[in-house]
């Protein structure tokens, strides 16, 4: 009983990673396609090009999807702090 509960409290923490860690890694990813994509058409091949845009671009979308993220983990927080406490003795 208690293993499932750990491994359903481990398996949703991992799902709630791979959710708030999406948004970020989508962007920087669209940002350094497109970086790319314009480096390979001007024939430019300069490492800072594609490194400042990208990290702005994380930076922004942490910015932005700030608080969402934190209300997901408080809520996350607050379900494992409940199970805790409701654990059998």
């Amino acid at each position: 009983m208690v293993e499932q509960l750990v491994l359903k409290v481990f398996r949703e923490g991992l799902l709630m990673v791979l959710i708030l860690s999406a948004g970020p890694i989508v962007l920087s990813m669209v940002v350094g396609l497109a970086i790319s994509l314009f480096q390979a058409v001007t024939q430019i091949h300069e490492q800072t090009l594609t490194f400042v845009p990208k990290i702005l671009t994380v930076f922004l979308s942490l910015a932005v999807l700030g608080p969402w993220m934190i209300s997901q983990m408080v809520k996350f927080t607050a379900a494992c702090f409940t199970l805790i406490a409701n654990l059998p003795k």
